[in-house]
């Protein structure tokens, strides 16, 4: 009951009219410290390692990012329902999604062996500083497991009708789905570099990125309006959510290889590294000429990214950016949305695809 007042006395300092990003982030926030706090409390009870575990756990969460998806899913809900509704309902929803993204992150991160996140050690990395990397690696699956979990426990708390919070749990579910094939391709075009192509760099990136950050998000926020059966609507967010989240997934890729660790959070070069068959990638080999494609396959990292730069594909990504987010703009031009939810988006379309480097 204590948690639940404190949650109570945090929401009442959110305005009404309308909710700042700041505010919006700082509920969320809110609400998943919140919860976090009961969950370590839990297992602390049972053995102090658990503790430590569900510790680490929250630090993942809760070590800043730009709390994408909750946020497309707040103004995916906004632009039904109106400035006056009150957040308080939705923000275990909109919590649930942070730790689905924690959870993808921390998996994300142990396939690809990345040393930083959000500009800390990877959870992999966390770990093994603890017991070795063989400890580390398990540990970092059950705490992406343990995300996962927790973000069914948050969202199942959201105080909505059960056919409303069923339309959203529906929706929840296939974004997971999508998720995880996309991530599955990501791994397989690791093994078979050579056999991918541009189109299916695409396809990965909208189901491993674009399906969940953009798209989904939108129509989940839709559903929490219960008003997933308006056909203009849903064509708009899923038009918007699919270009905007495909341009979000192009410029990770430049920033894979261009963007500052200091900027970003991330290694640069972990894409090269690995060999992933980013659409970046994938241009690049399809402009070379015949002496850059050889050296492509033996250079160095550093040497690789300026042989993609001197194809002309990362000026090809930089359009193909462009394009996307002017289709999602126009997407939601005439869509049945409040303004303010409107403009918001717009905002966002580029404040998503043109990250610092």
């Amino acid at each position: 009951m204590a948690n639940h007042t404190l949650e109570g006395k945090r929401l009442e300092a959110i305005p009404r009219q309308p909710v700042s990003h700041r505010a919006l982030i700082g509920a969320v926030e809110g609400t998943l410290a919140d919860f976090l706090a009961v969950q370590i409390a839990a297992l602390d009870a049972v053995d102090p390692a658990l503790g430590g575990f569900a510790r680490t756990a929250r630090d993942l969460v809760m070590a800043g990012g730009k709390r994408v998806r909750p946020t497309f899913a707040f103004w995916g809900w906004r632009g039904v329902v109106g400035s006056a509704e009150p957040v308080e309902a939705v923000l275990p929803a909109l919590g649930a999604l942070e730790l689905m993204h924690t959870f993808a992150l921390v998996h994300d991160d142990l396939m690809d062996r990345s040393a930083t996140r959000r500009g800390r050690p990877t959870a992999h990395r966390l770990f093994a500083a603890q017991h070795g990397d063989r400890f580390g690696d398990s540990a970092a699956i059950l705490v992406g497991d343990l995300c996962l979990v927790w973000a069914d426990q948050l969202l199942a708390r959201t105080a909505l009708p059960p056919a409303t919070l069923l339309d959203v749990r529906t929706r929840y579910d296939r974004m997971r789905v999508e998720a995880v094939a996309g991530q599955y391709l990501d791994v397989l075009g690791e093994t078979e570099p050579a056999a991918w192509s541009v189109e299916r760099a695409l396809l990965v990136a909208r189901h491993k990125t674009a399906s969940y950050t953009v798209q989904w998000p939108l129509g989940f926020g839709l559903a929490l309006a219960s008003s997933g059966g308006d056909p203009a609507l849903e064509e708009a967010y899923r038009i918007y959510g699919l270009a905007v989240g495909e341009a979000f997934q192009l410029r990770d890729d430049l920033l894979g290889v261009y963007g500052d660790p200091a900027v970003t959070g991330k290694p640069a070069g972990d894409d090269l590294r690995t060999g992933k068959p980013t659409t970046l990638l994938m241009l690049a080999r399809r402009l070379a000429t015949t002496a850059q494609l050889d050296e492509l396959t033996v250079a160095g990292i550093t040497r690789q990214a300026e042989i993609i730069a001197a194809t002309g594909a990362p000026a090809q990504v930089e359009e193909m950016i462009r394009l996307r987010v002017e289709e999602g703009v126009a997407a939601i031009a005439d869509a049945p949305i409040r303004a303010e939810a409107r403009a918001t988006l717009i905002e966002l379309a580029t404040a998503v695809t043109h990250r610092p480097a």
